[in-house]
Formats: structure tokens, sequence, C-alpha cells
């Protein structure tokens, strides 16, 4: 059959990167099984199991790579065995003749398959982790383009204060920087299985090495050294602590929920026509509708996201059923779950970067919703009796001449109201300024509402948190610091959405 005839993931027929599919493939996988077993002859040699012959070695290393006929064996092995990683072990001593008495010398299969994907899982990490730092770099450069742009800010999804365009991206920023530093730290942590033994007691390497504790201490630094860990955990199993699993899924995890909530404020903003994602010259964005330009990126993204980010509950729920040294339901689940966290974070990191490259502001869109809805944000101002950020203190001249908060307040609730009924009930644009110019009450402050009628007004110091956080010497930017090679030497990706 083709490939059209059979399921294929769409993290791989679409949305995953190439390095990425390449690196949880089966070659990858089990070449890498290879290099362990080779890590391990070449440390019991080095520490005196003499059966170990410069042949063996030679030839393993001449076949670390696992070819289309070594998987055929493997799978012949496989199907009569009903055992893997012993079908690779025949696999392998078919090709490396010399070394086939000793591959897997002392071992326990999970010394191949658990070390394997702690391996798999740091490569995978040190992929992802400059593509969060490219998202977060673009959007950087957003932040500071617009960052004295006033926007509304909005909270119950409902028009609140003013902020900046700038500074909304710079809570996008804010959360993707959590991600960056969860995900370096678990990778800053991950340690390495090691020889440990069937259930954790290094009881058959102490018996090949005649009870020497100090020879199985020393192959676990060789092992640690040759695949790139700085130690192992203190506390092995037959397995290592599936906790691990766990902490990694909660890290990379969360880049999904950023995502999710990211593309939704992007998703709103195209709808308000204040915001889009990029858009090509010959995309349809509807089969029905040509005028429409669905967020379908934005869309992508967060589907994918909220597949991301409801994988740390099977990571939980394996760990929580580990009974006592291991059980063996954990294997088929994390065959998939452990593969598909990386491939969808990286999926998501692809669209993010596109998207984030990209935006498109339309400032004259956003001054429009600004003035219809700054009638109503002043009068918050005009109660503010000991405010100095609004010219000549407008309310201290109310209160100076006897006026009271109170009856300030309702007299704007009355008239807010009277406009929300013109805007809501008849479609009419918002009267509010008309109606304080008109009531007597507020005579003190008429020659000086049309003043008040800039959004800048408003936005508090958001600018200046903008520049704070993102700017010269700003948390951002020395966060991105050691990844600005890589970041610059990266093509943004185009996507076919």
């Amino acid at each position: 059959m083709t490939g059209y005839d059979t399921y294929k993931t769409p993290l791989d027929s679409r949305y995953s990167s190439d390095e990425m599919k390449q690196l949880f493939s089966q070659r990858s996988r089990h070449s890498t099984w290879r290099k362990l077993w080779l890590y391990l002859a070449e440390g019991e040699k080095e520490l005196g199991i003499d059966t170990i012959t410069d042949a063996a070695i030679s030839q393993m290393k001449q076949h670390l790579i696992v070819s289309n006929d070594d998987f055929g064996v493997a799978a012949v092995e496989e199907k009569r065995r009903k055992h893997d990683v012993m079908a690779h072990v025949h696999a392998f001593g078919q090709v490396a003749p010399a070394a086939a008495g000793i591959i897997h010398y002392g071992a326990t299969s999970c010394y191949v398959t658990d070390n394997a994907e702690l391996m798999l899982m740091k490569k995978a990490m040190e992929l992802i982790i400059p593509k969060v730092a490219k998202v977060i770099y673009n959007l950087r450069s957003f932040a500071l383009e617009w960052k004295d742009e006033p926007t509304l800010g909005y909270t119950h999804y409902q028009p609140a204060q003013m902020i900046t365009v700038g500074k909304r991206a710079c809570q996008w920023i804010q959360m993707l920087m959590m991600d960056l530093e969860n995900i370096e730290r678990v990778y800053q942590d991950l340690k390495f299985r090691g020889a440990q033994g069937t259930t954790g007691t290094h009881a058959s390497f102490l018996e090949i090495f005649n009870n020497d504790a100090g020879k199985v201490d020393r192959l676990n630094e060789i092992l640690c050294q040759k695949a790139g860990f700085p130690s192992c955990y203190d506390i092995s199993y037959q397995t290592y602590p599936r906790k691990v699993d766990l902490n990694i899924a909660n890290a990379v995890a969360g880049l999904g929920a950023t995502c999710m909530q990211i593309t939704g404020d992007i998703r709103h903003l195209a709808n308000m026509k204040e915001l889009e994602e990029p858009f090509s010259k010959d995309q349809i964005g509807s089969s029905a509708m040509a005028y429409k330009r669905n967020p379908m990126l934005s869309e992508r993204i967060a589907s994918l996201g909220r597949k991301l980010a409801s994988l740390p509950i099977n990571f939980m729920n394996t760990m929580s059923v580990q009974w006592m040294e291991r059980s063996l339901d954990d294997s088929a689940i994390r065959r998939s779950d452990i593969p598909e966290l990386f491939l969808l974070a990286d999926a998501c990191m692809i669209g993010m970067d596109a998207l984030s490259n990209g935006l498109v502001v339309y400032p004259k869109r956003i001054h429009a919703h600004n003035m219809s809805e700054l009638p109503f944000m002043i009068t918050g101002y005009i109660l503010i009796c000991n405010t100095n950020a609004l010219p000549e203190n407008i309310i201290m001249k109310i209160c100076a001449q006897g006026g009271s908060r109170q009856d300030a307040h309702e007299e704007i609730r009355v008239l807010s109201h009277q406009a929300s009924a013109v805007v809501k009930h008849e479609g009419g644009e918002n009267d509010l300024v008309e109606r304080i110019k008109n009531t007597e009450y507020f005579k003190p402050v008429w020659d000086d509402i049309d003043n008040m009628m800039d959004p800048k007004l408003y936005v508090g110091r958001a600018p200046e948190i903008v520049q704070r956080y993102v700017g010269q010497g700003g948390p951002v930017e020395v966060k991105l610091a050691p990844y600005m090679q890589k970041i610059l030497g990266t093509a943004t990706v185009q996507l076919n959405v």
C-alpha cells in the first residue's frame, strides 16, 4: 500500500518540522540503542572485561545506524520472540558478529529504552528552546514598535482602561518567558538512568565486576560522559523515575496553554479589525465567502495547543500506577505521548514564528474604538478628586466649589446610562461628552473636556513598562542573549495554512 492508504498522523504530514520528525523516527531511536550498547561495551572493556574485543568495538562502531535490512531482520525476530529489544540485539549481532555475544552485557531492556528516551527528550528540548526564543524575539520587536499606540484594555471582555498595543504584546511575551524558563529548568535538571541493573540495585553489574562497586560507579560515570549527561538519578527502579516525564510534560505542555491564550487574543482582535495575522496575496479565507480573512493560522495553533496542553494528565496517570519497581503499562502510552509532546510543541512554535513575525496593526481602526469608549473612561478620572494626571486638575475645581464626589458619581451614572441607551437601542454614537457639556453641574469642567479626549492621557506607564521589560538591558533582552546567534541565523518559516 502507498502512504495514501494507511493512517499517518497530521503531525507528520502537515505540522511538525523535519528535524523533530527525524529525531523521533524509528531509525533515530534504534540507532540510539546501538550507541548505548556501544557505550556500555566500551565502558565495560575499559574497566577490565576482557571478553569484549577490539574487533567487537570496531564492528559495533561501523553499524551504529540501523539499515533497512537491519529493520527487516528485527521485524522477523520480534514477531518470533515478542520482544523488541532482543529483536534488535539479534539484528545488531548479525552485522557485528564479533560483538554478538557481549551486546547488552549485564543490562536490562530499560538500559536502552529508558536511556534512549532521555537522550531523545534532551535533544528535543534543544530543538524547542531556540524556537521559543525566536517567537519571543519576534514579539519583542513588535512590542517596541507599538509601545506608544493606545488601545482599549479589556477586563471581562468589556472595555476597561487604556493600555498600548505594545503592552499587550508584553503580556504575551511574559507567558512565553515563563515557558522558556520552565523548559530550560527541566533541561538543566535532566539526568541519566545509566547502568542500574534490573531493579536499580546494580546487582548484575556487581556480578560482572566481581563485586567491585567502584567499577560500577565508574561505569556510570563513563556512560554519562559519553551520552552527555551530568550524572545519573540517585534512585532508579527498573526504569528512571516516571516523575521525570511528568516534569518535562508540564513544562513543555505549558506552551500549549500559552499559545491558546495568545491566539485567542489575536482572534478576538481580528474580529474587531484592529490586528490581523499574516495573510498572503493568494490566500483564501473561505471557500464560500470570498471576502473573509479568517484567522486560520491562529486557529491552527490554538487547536494544536489544546492537544499539547492536555497531555500532562497522561504522564501523571502513568507515573501514579507504576507499581513498586515498575509496571509495563507505561510502555505503549509513552511510545505515543513522548514523541507527540515534542512534535506538538514544535508545530506550535513553527506556527507562532510565522504568526508573530507578520502581525498587521490597523491604528485608525484602533483609534476609532478608543474614541467610542473614551467618553465613558474619562468619567472615571473626573471622579478622582486628587488626580494630577489631567489638565488643570479638573475635579478639584468641582470639589473646591463645594461639589461632592458622591453627587458627581450619581450625575455621571445617569448620563452614562442615557448615552449607553443611545448606542445600544438606537445604534447612535456615544454622546456622553455632549451630555456632560450640557449639564450645569459640570460647568466647571466644560472648557477642559475636549482636552481630555486624547487616549494617550490614559495609558499610564504602559510605554515605560514596555521599554523597561523588552528594551535594551531589560530582562527579555538578557534572556535572549544566549540564543541570538541561533535566532538571527534562522529564516522565518512560511506556512501554507
